[in-house]
């Protein structure tokens, strides 16, 4: 009935849990996960546990803000990416939050690495999904400069955990993405994101834990996962004025379009 969209079931903090989160996601009826990549080092065990189980699918990327790992490039992401159940590139995009003693200009190593998950998504016809944090006007204008302007050549993707305003949703929404909205929907300092989501169109949002981080109310504070994602859902159903039920089903079915997989 449900689907997590972005999670990270592999970190360490989940990966030992596995049989209790799966209880758990089954009785809360959440029945299909995206598991997401965010190193190259990580890949196979994200791949391994997507094999093991129906309803888990896996992505394949680096996430902007590891450093000191294994580099892609697009050879090699075009290759994990055409494995089986692989249906995504990233975790990629731009993360300026942390930047300390350092420049703009010092990150252009981020953009570099987003580029390569944008020609190897290209290359597959497989979507990104884009972290951005601090960094939308770059984020926005990379996928321009690489073309993704929402044509029928446009890998599109998913700005996921979405914490921008309006204006960069409806650029997203422009050049063809979907938005992903995380437990921070509930949290009471969220409003502002909170009026963003009542903007996207329904066919164009999805859900997500981004677990183990992000727990939503009234679990804030623990660690996340997936069977978690119903608040989520009717946190959304509510902004909306509709059932959780039809919630379910809107962003499961947007799921299943996005990542080109079965209902």
């Amino acid at each position: 009935m449900f689907t997590d969209s972005h999670c990270h079931l592999t970190f360490p903090d989940l990966v030992d849990d596995w049989p209790a989160i799966a209880s758990a996601m089954h009785a809360a009826q959440v029945d299909r996960a995206l598991c997401i990549c965010t190193t190259l080092e990580e890949f196979e065990s994200v791949h391994a546990l997507a094999l093991s189980v129906d309803g888990v699918w896996a992505s394949a990327g680096v996430h902007p803000d590891n450093e000191g790992v294994r580099e892609p490039d697009v050879d090699s992401l075009i290759c994990l990416g055409s494995l089986p159940k692989v249906v995504a590139i990233g975790e990629t995009g731009l993360d300026y939050y942390r930047l300390g003693q350092r420049t703009l200009a010092d990150m252009e190593w981020q953009r570099t690495r987003f580029r390569l998950h944008i020609r190897a998504a290209r290359a597959l016809g497989k979507p990104l999904v884009i972290h951005t944090r601090n960094a939308s006007e770059d984020t926005l204008r990379l996928l321009d400069e690489e073309g993704e302007c929402g044509d029928t050549a446009s890998a599109g993707g998913v700005f996921h955990c979405f914490t921008e305003n309006m204006q960069v949703a409806q650029a997203a929404l422009d050049r063809g993405f979907y938005i992903s909205f995380s437990g921070i929907l509930t949290f009471k300092s969220a409003q502002s994101i909170r009026d963003v989501a009542r903007q996207v169109p329904l066919d164009r949002l999805l859900i997500e834990t981004d677990s183990p981080y992000l727990a939503p109310v009234p679990h804030r504070g623990k660690t996340n996962n997936p069977s978690f994602v119903p608040l989520v859902a009717q946190a959304l159903a509510d902004l909306k004025d509709c059932a959780v039920e039809e919630m379910a089903r809107v962003t499961s079915d947007n799921f299943s379009r996005l990542f080109k997989v079965q209902p």
